[in-house]
């Protein structure tokens, strides 16, 4: 495979306690993975860790050697447990301090009265880091080398991921097709499914079963970046359905950024 054909890859750490403990719920997931998937950077692996300075460290030195890209989410804000940024410093080895344009950029926004060293703190970052804009509450989030940490709150991480999109390289686009075959899944996979999968060793193929009131079901969702091999993979599961006498109904959604939600589940 040559360098253009490589895959752009992504991961995404989310960090947070609340995260963990169930109190919240995380929002920025299929966002991030559906407008990384639009542009051809593939969603690779989530990690969720906690407001823990070793396990950030961890984390992100662990993917930003995997993958093209990395995306943190959380930990940036003015309180005590907004420990990401100084994390990420730490996992890069580098001084954790004021950043001049973005103490400039907050003073900027709040007036004299609201300027406090817990607000000031959202402009400690580690050296040379590259501001990612935040056109909704101000406080930036960073870039250093792979590495893009951006806040939790989905309504500011949408309007700063957004800003940062045109300055990321994607890939090939990923396509995917997607067929219910009337069937349940163990005698779709009896009957052939692995087969075909080793056959188009070049494209993923999932299988996600379902049960409705008239009965199991099986959908299987081909995705790969070669339209003509997804074609086939699929006119072999057509092959395989029509050997089980089961009836079969097709999706026709081409492209594939979130990353093959497969439908009537």
């Amino acid at each position: 495979m040559s360098e253009a054909e490589q895959p752009v890859t992504a991961c995404l750490i989310i960090i947070g306690n609340e995260i963990l403990s169930g109190r919240t719920v995380d929002a920025n997931l299929p966002y991030i993975a559906q407008k990384l998937g639009a542009i051809g950077i593939r969603m690779m692996e989530v990690r969720v860790v906690a407001d823990d300075e070793a396990a950030i460290v961890e984390a992100v030195n662990a993917c930003r050697a995997r993958y093209t890209y990395v995306f943190t989410t959380g930990g940036i804000g003015p309180t005590h447990d907004d420990i990401t940024a100084a994390s990420v410093a730490k996992a890069f080895g580098r001084r954790y301090g004021r950043h001049p344009e973005a103490e400039r950029r907050l003073l900027a926004y709040y007036p004299p009265e609201r300027v406090n060293p817990a607000r000031m703190k959202m402009a400690d970052m580690p050296e040379g880091a590259e501001l990612i804009d935040n056109p909704v509450s101000v406080a930036p989030g960073f870039r250093i080398e792979n590495v893009h940490v951006l806040p939790g709150v989905p309504k500011i991480m949408q309007a700063m991921l957004d800003g940062l999109l045109p300055r990321l390289k994607g890939g090939a686009k990923v396509r995917s097709r997607a067929i219910t075959v009337f069937a349940p899944e163990g005698d779709v996979a009896n009957a052939g499914l692995g087969e075909i999968q080793a056959r188009f060793s070049n494209i993923e193929i999932g299988s996600y079963p379902f049960w409705r009131p008239e009965g199991p079901g099986t959908t299987i969702v081909f995705r790969g970046t070669d339209p003509g091999a997804i074609d086939q993979a699929a006119e072999s599961l057509l092959g395989l359905a029509a050997q089980l006498g089961a009836q079969t109904r097709e999706d026709p959604t081409r492209e594939d950024p979130i990353g093959g939600t497969p439908p009537g589940r």
